[in-house]
């Protein structure tokens, strides 16, 4: 079994990456995703969204993390796979999963789910472009407004050479809406050759096994789980008890250093705040730390309100 790290944009980024790994059995990370639109994107682009790159494409706890484009053009999707591959990316994932209406009105992300050739063209590209001795990657959902294409679009990107699939499983107009459809995910799992990945509504060690047996995947991804258990990994793939709150509490702590230190500072009210969102899915004191917080806008209250816990 691999435990893999979603891709959450405007979550988890370099330093939640860092944080987690350290506290997890993570076999791999996914970075955000790098837009791409119809040119070859600068280095900078690169080490922002994946800083990574330099110490080896490994987070400090010795994590390898994918590189994951977003774009619809499969030429210029391709030339930025191998500039990011010369850069040091270990593999590159592409986006057909974001739901986000922003993302899919210039048809990015689960918008192109509707295109099963354009999937293939596009994985083709990547592939072609990407050194062979690296993976390329997707990750999609089961359709779009039905549940209905995911089998097509599947075929289509194993056959232009993807190396792995991760399957969020529910659609785009699902969004996240409970339930997951881990059982569709098995006709994926039945059709490939390659090795599939569930995602979607795993939020303890219990879920984790249901979603394995039914979508006949080994390997899980975890996303908003990992946010609401810090070690929900560490849950599923050690046996470990689940968090207490004190220590839940002593990470966000850790969590405001690294934060405040890096250079996303100027937006850690807002960090935290949409952490402590997710963090009260699993803990009441979660709540109730964020009503004391929700109107603070200065870092010093917020820390300080931390600190008094």
């Amino acid at each position: 079994m691999r435990l893999i790290l979603a891709p959450m944009e405007g979550v988890l980024d370099h330093l939640m990456r860092d944080l987690l790994t350290r506290l997890n059995p993570f076999d791999l990370c996914v970075t955000e995703f790098i837009r791409v639109v119809d040119m070859r994107l600068p280095p900078r682009v690169f080490y922002r969204l994946c800083p990574e790159l330099y110490q080896g494409c490994r987070t400090p706890a010795g994590t390898p993390v994918r590189i994951q484009l977003l774009g619809q053009d499969p030429d210029w999707l391709a030339e930025n796979a191998a500039q990011a591959c010369r850069l040091g990316a270990q593999g590159i994932d592409l986006n057909f999963g974001c739901p986000a209406k922003t993302v899919n009105r210039h048809r990015g992300g689960a918008a192109l789910l509707n295109d099963s050739e354009l999937l293939y063209r596009i994985a083709r590209a990547v592939r072609a472009a990407v050194p062979a001795s690296l993976p390329v990657s997707a990750k999609i959902r089961l359709g779009v407004d039905e549940r209905d294409s995911y089998l097509e679009n599947s075929l289509a990107l194993a056959e232009g050479g993807v190396s792995e699939l991760a399957v969020h499983a529910r659609s785009k107009k699902d969004g996240y809406r409970p339930p997951a459809h881990w059982p569709l995910v098995a006709d994926i799992r039945r059709a490939l050759a390659i090795p599939v990945v569930v995602n979607g509504e795993i939020w303890n060690a219990a879920q984790a096994g249901q979603a394995r047996r039914e979508s006949h995947c080994q390997d899980l991804m975890l996303g908003r789980g990992a946010l609401a258990l810090p070690n929900l990994a560490a849950t599923i793939g050690r046996g470990a008890a689940p968090m207490a709150w004190r220590q839940v509490v002593a990470l966000l702590l850790d969590y405001s250093a690294m934060e405040i230190a890096g250079d996303k500072g100027l937006y850690y009210p807002n960090r935290i705040k949409q952490w402590l969102s997710y963090l009260r899915l699993h803990y009441p004191e979660a709540q109730a730390l964020f009503g004391r917080i929700r109107t603070l806008k200065h870092t010093a209250e917020i820390r300080q309100t931390l600190a008094s816990l």
